[in-house]
């Protein structure tokens, strides 16, 4: 089991802690297949609602761990692998970032639906500055979130961007006090977890083909009727008639 993260399910709730703050939260070659193996056992639970992304220390990620890259072959990315895994997750995704979040760990976190922030946090990607390309779905997913012109900063001119510009280029959803970060965090995937599953399951994937340009409207417009012939639906009408927090089940 790896010494990197640690993953829990705790109700309707995942989250993977990294936690080798010592190293920044550096992640091996080997770490990356352990999490997308967890990441895949996760996706097939249908009890899981959303996932919450998060670290220990002063930093969030540091990405690869370059002490752990020599001999490997980069036609297969694991860190693109991982990304795609958790762009892909068919629930909600909520990253928690502090401190610093570098490299890989600007992709783990863009891979996220949601991203709040601790004031203070920085982002830097160095892989020019060490004669690298940086995967192409990581390109694609920086650009499409943040804008070309904030990814070419990022990228090719290697700026470090500041909380402020990170909130500007929509890096971040939420910035909060860094004392705050988790009782936010605890908060919003309380919200993520009580929505009707299956309509915010479909949803994401629309928006996700929608984003990529892989937009299946017919299948979209299945997936919307089919939701009012749910008891979710009906569930989510009685609570609002009786003015009560709905209890949905996923059916």
């Amino acid at each position: 089991m790896s010494q990197a993260f640690i993953a829990e399910i705790q109700d309707l709730l995942a989250t993977v802690t990294f936690c080798r703050p010592e190293k920044h939260n550096a992640l091996e070659i080997s770490d990356l297949g352990e999490l997308d193996a967890t990441l895949i056992e996760m996706a097939a639970r249908a009890d899981i609602r959303a996932l919450v992304l998060r670290a220990e220390g002063k930093s969030f990620c540091a990405g690869v761990d370059f002490g752990s890259v020599a001999g490997h072959d980069w036609r297969d990315n694991p860190l693109e692998r991982v990304t795609d895994r958790l762009e892909n997750m068919p629930f909600p995704t909520l990253c928690l970032l502090q401190g610093g979040v570098y490299g890989g760990g600007t992709d783990l976190a863009l891979a996220c639906d949601f991203r709040l922030g601790a004031r203070g946090i920085k982002c830097f990607i160095p892989p020019a500055k060490l004669g690298i390309q940086y995967h192409p779905h990581g390109l694609k997913r920086a650009a499409t979130r943040l804008g070309l012109n904030a990814a070419k900063r990022l990228f090719l001119a290697t700026e470090t961007f500041d909380d402020a510009e990170m909130l500007r280029c929509n890096f971040v959803d939420w910035l909060v006090e860094p004392e705050d970060l988790h009782a936010r965090g605890e908060v919003l995937a309380k919200t993520l977890c009580g929505l009707a599953p299956q309509a915010v399951r479909g949803m994401k994937q629309s928006l996700n083909e929608i984003a990529n340009g892989l937009f299946d409207e017919r299948a979209a417009r299945e997936r919307a009727a089919a939701s009012f012939r749910t008891e979710d639906f009906q569930e989510g009408r009685r609570a609002m008639a009786e003015k009560r927090p709905p209890v949905f089940t996923g059916r």
